[in-house]
């Protein structure tokens, strides 16, 4: 009996603690799923076509920069082949000549010209040649159609005639620039002569200056 009575009371005191750790148990919670709206993914959408939008109008851009570099480089290419390949009708033609008018009192002793800044012709001698040769040309040939410019540079040395004998012992250096246009299909001659001007009051380092003389015709007409 008193085993029997034990076992019951065992049973009693197991049941009830079995239901107290089910009810203390936390429920099981489930994710709840995730939505997006209607709006945001309007949005998004957007958002990306409109970097699409900005990555074609940069490359477009840049296809238009190039075109323009290559229309340009063309255009040179063009007129480098009418000026060299197809002859100087098609292009300018320039001849440039050097003439010295300078009296006895001055001795021309060097000459340098320039056309666009390379060098065309540089003659120097203290001897007294360039002032027998009071005429020679420069330079003849072909010349891209435009703008040009000659620089030149003289140096001069006073021969002590008269009231300047204090400076035979110095040279003067003339320098000149002058700017002119070569039309296609002309033929210009430009005419640089160094010369005198002024009188016997007038300082000796301002008498000697340069002049030029232009003159164009068609390449036809010859």
């Amino acid at each position: 009996m008193r085993g029997s009575s034990w076992i019951i009371l065992l049973g009693f005191a197991v049941l009830p603690m079995s239901a107290a750790s089910a009810a203390d148990a936390p429920p099981a919670v489930t994710p709840a799923p995730t939505t997006i709206s209607a709006e945001a993914r309007a949005a998004a959408l957007a958002e990306a076509a409109a970097a699409v939008n900005r990555e074609l109008l940069t490359a477009e851009e840049s296809v238009d920069q190039t075109k323009e570099r290559v229309f340009r480089s063309k255009a040179t290419l063009q007129l480098l082949k009418e000026i060299i390949i197809e002859g100087s009708a098609n292009g300018g033609r320039l001849k440039i000549l050097h003439e010295n008018k300078l009296g006895s009192g001055f001795k021309l002793e060097s000459v340098t010209y320039l056309l666009d800044g390379q060098s065309k012709l540089s003659k120097a001698d203290s001897g007294g040649s360039l002032d027998q040769n009071r005429e020679f040309q420069v330079s003849d040939g072909s010349v891209a159609p435009g703008q040009h410019a000659i620089s030149v540079d003289f140096k001069v040395r006073p021969t002590g005639f008269g009231l300047f004998k204090y400076a035979q012992n110095y040279t003067i250096d003339v320098r000149n620039n002058y700017a002119f246009n070569v039309e296609l299909g002309k033929s210009c001659t430009v005419r640089a002569t160094i010369s005198e001007k002024g009188g016997a009051v007038d300082r000796i380092e301002e008498r000697a200056h340069v002049e030029y003389d232009i003159k164009c015709e068609t390449l036809d007409a010859k």
